[in-house]
């Protein structure tokens, strides 16, 4: 009998910093918003606890203000700097991710407190079918969205495929990291800017998009262009993997979802 592959092995990043003054933070008494109890807990002790309870990461670096109790989950704990980006070249430089050693790189923020440990099993399993692809990044469907969660009020892109919302985490290969991070920077600078948009992706590629006719295909091939290394969707039923909590309709979801577990 064939032995079973042995699943990739990770190292996580979480993000939990933020604005200091974020009025939702501020509302609850906390440094940012990720230290939000939710059922009687940070909503990042949450996301920690279901990256621990997963069993296939060997580390786990943390960005942002942190508990006692999240402290003793974390390996490696960095400051905010409070940009983004930042965070995240910070992130995977002090996690010395080469790729090897340590494996592919889990990158997630710590705004998710419903995910649960097979959730985050199970995207990980779909990615080991993506194993040259340098950036994958789950994708929900609206149905599966609405379904699980009625009347939750995310921000859904609509393509020929259907209407996704964009999951909160991303498995990056750390080694391709420093090739697409400044090109990252420069596309997020021009998302508010559709000539330098179109410029980056293309303006074909960028009529498409807003007219409900490019393909998730479509888009994977144009990211992967814009980027300089192949990028594919994960295309997930798990609809905790794309809800956040950053408003108090979220927590109250967050908190009736917890407190039936």
């Amino acid at each position: 009998m064939t032995a079973a592959p042995t699943p990739t092995r990770y190292q996580a990043l979480i993000l939990g910093g933020g604005d200091p003054g974020d009025p939702f933070a501020v509302s609850h008494g906390v440094a940012v918003k990720c230290l939000v109890p939710v059922a009687g807990q940070p909503m990042a002790l949450h996301v920690l606890q279901a990256v621990q309870a997963s069993g296939r990461v060997d580390r786990i670096a943390y960005v942002g203000p942190t508990t006692p109790e999240m402290d003793a989950l974390i390996d490696l704990h960095l400051q905010d700097s409070g940009r983004l980006l930042d965070n995240l070249a910070a992130g995977l430089e002090a996690l010395g991710a080469d790729g090897s050693e340590h494996g592919r790189a889990l990158v997630i923020t710590a705004d998710i407190p419903m995910l649960r440990a097979e959730q985050l099993c199970d995207v990980m399993d779909q990615a080991e079918s993506h194993p040259g692809a340098g950036l994958l990044y789950p994708v929900v469907p609206r149905s599966a969205c609405e379904a699980e969660y009625p009347g939750v009020q995310r921000t859904f892109v609509r393509v020929r495929d259907g209407s996704f919302t964009g999951g909160n985490l991303f498995f990056f290969d750390p080694g391709l990291a420093v090739r697409f991070l400044p090109r990252l920077r420069e596309a997020l600078a021009a998302r508010k800017a559709p000539l330098r948009l179109a410029a980056l992706i293309g303006p074909g590629v960028l009529l498409r998009l807003v007219t409900g006719r490019l393909t998730v295909r479509g888009l994977e091939e144009a990211v992967s262009r814009l980027l300089g290394v192949e990028a594919r969707a994960i295309i997930t039923p798990h609809a905790a993997v794309g809800t956040d909590v950053d408003k108090a309709s979220d927590l109250a979801l967050a908190e009736a979802v917890l407190t039936q577990r």
